[in-house]
């Protein structure tokens, strides 16, 4: 970006994404790798989300969360995978300005999003194994309709908010950011006026977006852990932990990934760390959450056995006619 395209008054109108300029060339080897878990991420995602809508077994409040996480994965890893892929394809690390607060804003969506599904998800692991005579009541229909629309409205607001009070920020140093997405402390670091009133607002909402959140999974798992350690027997036990140990990874390599990153302070040491578990949480982690749900799921082994045999016999049937 030429020099004289933005000054001391005026926001740069192009971001240069450093994250991953130092990998040697060629660059064709990462570009198929990215691809491959691209494409593994949101044919295992969308896989999850169409058992779900076809087979009537999985018409519960548990699937329709699991389905609703999938829909999350796909739209999460589809912020920065795309833009990443071209980067590696054709060597370009340029973003407009307006491109990276896009990305901004919708990555902060959908992680908040997230956020809140694993806290209901992990509610009604919760209610069925801490309250199963009351289940049915208590996780209605209703009320998981309101769950799930709240955490897309709470993931969809928070990022508002902060992406409208970045937007107004000035950007009048360097507009090289030393990562491979436009994330929040990268971008912060290149802000030249005065940062108070942002800081402070996503103090607030990282707080009611990610720890409040995390807050609750961990003392429902607390609650689930303590009940499970009850049961007389070891089966019951076995039975129990394998109702939600899939959902429990999933939220300790999250939560664990997340925490590590934001907590890690960007020093020029550890920045290469932060940006390895920052791939590790934006683009691996979409991709083990479907297999661990089907790997460990009878249900959803279930109905992709149905499927597989539906499908066959329709194939068959239409080769005879």
């Amino acid at each position: 970006m030429e020099k004289e395209e933005w000054d001391n008054q005026t926001s740069p109108v192009e971001f240069l994404l450093l994250g991953l300029s130092n990998v040697p060339k060629p660059q064709v080897p990462l570009f198929l790798l990215s691809l491959m878990i691209y494409m593994v991420t949101v044919f295992c995602n969308i896989f999850i989300v169409m058992l779900v809508v076809v087979d009537w077994h999985l018409h519960t409040p548990m699937y329709v969360f699991l389905g609703n996480f999938s829909i999350v994965e796909i739209c999460y890893t589809s912020t920065i995978l795309p833009r990443l892929l071209v980067s590696f394809l054709t060597e370009d690390i340029t973003i407009s300005a307006q491109g990276c607060m896009t990305q901004f804003f919708f990555f902060g969506c959908f992680a908040g999003t997230e956020c809140y599904l694993l806290a209901t998800m992990s509610y009604d692991r919760y209610l069925a194994i801490c309250q199963p005579l009351l289940y049915a009541s208590l996780m209605n229909w209703t009320l998981c309709l309101q769950l799930v629309a709240g955490s897309w409205l709470a993931g969809l607001l928070m990022s508002t908010i902060v992406t409208g009070l970045f937007s107004k920020l000035q950007f009048c140093g360097p507009n090289a950011i030393d990562h491979f997405f436009c994330d929040f402390a990268p971008l912060l670091e290149l802000a030249c006026s005065d940062t108070t009133v942002l800081s402070l607002a996503t103090f607030i909402i990282c707080f009611l977006d990610v720890v409040f959140p995390f807050i609750l999974t961990l003392v429902f798992y607390i609650c689930i852990i303590a009940v499970i350690l009850r049961i007389p027997t070891s089966m019951g036990r076995q039975k129990a932990f394998s109702t939600c140990s899939s959902h429990l990874i999933v939220v300790t390599v999250f939560y664990g990934t997340l925490i590590v990153v934001y907590m890690i302070p960007r020093t020029a040491s550890l920045r290469q760390l932060n940006k390895v578990l920052s791939f590790f949480y934006t683009i691996l982690t979409p991709i083990v959450n479907p297999l661990l749900y089907s790997l460990r799921n009878r249900e959803v082994k279930g109905a992709f056995e149905n499927a597989l045999r539906k499908t066959v016999a329709c194939i068959e049937s239409s080769y005879w006619l």
